[in-house]
């Protein structure tokens, strides 16, 4: 049952204190999201596959990284700003697909929208939006946009969702191939988790209806994803459109080589916040091979586990283009909507230019290079 409907300032309780408390990093965030959301809400967004040991992982790898500190470099002046795909940036900072906005904030992914128009950096919609994309390109129409997406048994589906985006202006869309099923969220079986009435799947609103017994896995009828689906459906997607691809969730060398060879302009290394395979590697263990493998062919981003601005500076130092954040960005919705999620892309930037003049004696994100971190031997 949501709580926040009937609160305009504040979506969780009358007596809040959230504008008096200082926010001082993500992790702030964090546990006021987890005071302030209905508890099967904040399980979902918590939840990692089984034991959750690449989930937590994905964090504690970046403790395994030192930086290798370099000083007397001049650092007065600082540049944060990068390119993907050749569009420019304000940093190198950008917001993951992540399902059900409106479960943190009642705006959901329209806020997500106006936030990262306003800072400037790229947001990828999720197909799992609880607002339509239409209603995202309204909120924020001259945000930089890509779109992720799963394809369907129903290759109709993922057509047409495919034309309605490239129609829209997106830039790129995000193939997410991690999700041939759906890993297994304990508490989410517990909670028997399911959205509230009042809340679909916009982008699929009246799709699945006649495939719709009750039951859902998601907010769509369970048995919908295509687990068929093979490196030969890439050609299929270029055929449809004429957006680049980028690919979410390798992890391997092996991979990476195919990616490249079937003609994709990007991937993105990811194993979906440590919701899918558990004891798989975590994202930052998995970036060096695939970098190497890759050899600027084509760009390699990376999500999980981005906490600081630290852990920003390792992931580019160690060859990312740009990474993505997932949860922190429900934490900021569920903490004030736009505003909050603004306020924790500001931490972020913030604490990667003070890396980038502190650890990295760097001026421009372009003179961030391995050189600047050693794998601690603890």
């Amino acid at each position: 049952k949501q709580r926040h409907l009937s609160a305009p300032v504040c979506p969780f309780r009358h007596s809040c204190h959230c504008t008096k408390m200082p926010m001082v990093c993500l992790t702030d965030f964090e546990e006021y999201a987890k005071e302030h959301l209905p508890k099967a809400t904040w399980d979902y967004y918590a939840a990692g596959a089984d034991e959750c040991c690449t989930r937590d992982d994905n964090l504690l790898a970046y403790k395994r990284i030192r930086l290798r500190p370099r000083m007397l470099r001049d650092v007065s002046v600082s540049d944060t700003r990068t390119t993907v795909l050749g569009t420019e940036i304000s940093f190198p900072v950008g917001i993951a697909p992540t399902a059900f906005h409106c479960l943190a904030w009642p705006d959901g992914e329209m806020s997500t929208a106006r936030a990262t128009e306003a800072v400037n950096t790229c947001y990828i919609t999720s197909t799992y939006s609880t607002c339509s994309v239409e209603e995202i390109v309204a909120a924020a129409p001259n945000g930089y946009r890509w779109f992720q997406l799963y394809v369907y048994r129903n290759r109709k589906v993922s057509e047409q969702i495919v034309h309605r985006v490239e129609a829209l202006g997106y830039k790129a869309l995000v193939l997410t191939v991690d999700v041939p099923y759906t890993g297994k969220r304990r508490n989410d079986i517990r909670n028997q988790f399911r959205l509230p009435p009042h809340l679909k799947v916009k982008n699929f609103d009246g799709v699945f209806e006649q495939e719709n017994s009750g039951l859902e896995e998601y907010g769509v009828p369970p048995n919908t994803l295509d687990p068929s689906i093979s490196w030969k459906d890439i050609y299929w997607l270029q055929s449809l459109t004429r957006l680049p691809i980028i690919i979410k969730g390798i992890l391997t060398k092996e991979d990476a080589e195919l990616a490249v060879e079937h003609g994709v302009q990007g991937i993105i290394v990811s194993n979906h916040g440590g919701r899918q395979l558990d004891g798989g590697p975590a994202t930052i263990d998995a970036l060096l091979e695939i970098v190497d493998t890759v050899q600027g062919r084509i760009e390699v981003y990376l999500d999980g586990g981005i906490r600081t601005g630290s852990d920003v500076l390792k992931a580019l130092a160690l060859g990312a283009k740009c990474v993505f954040i997932g949860r922190p960005a429900i934490w900021g919705l569920a903490y004030k909507g736009e505003e909050g999620l603004r306020e924790v892309l500001q931490i972020l930037n913030d604490e990667f230019r003070l890396s980038m003049a502190l650890a990295a004696g760097c001026r421009n994100v372009s003179e961030i290079n391995r050189n600047l971190i050693q794998f601690s031997k603890l």
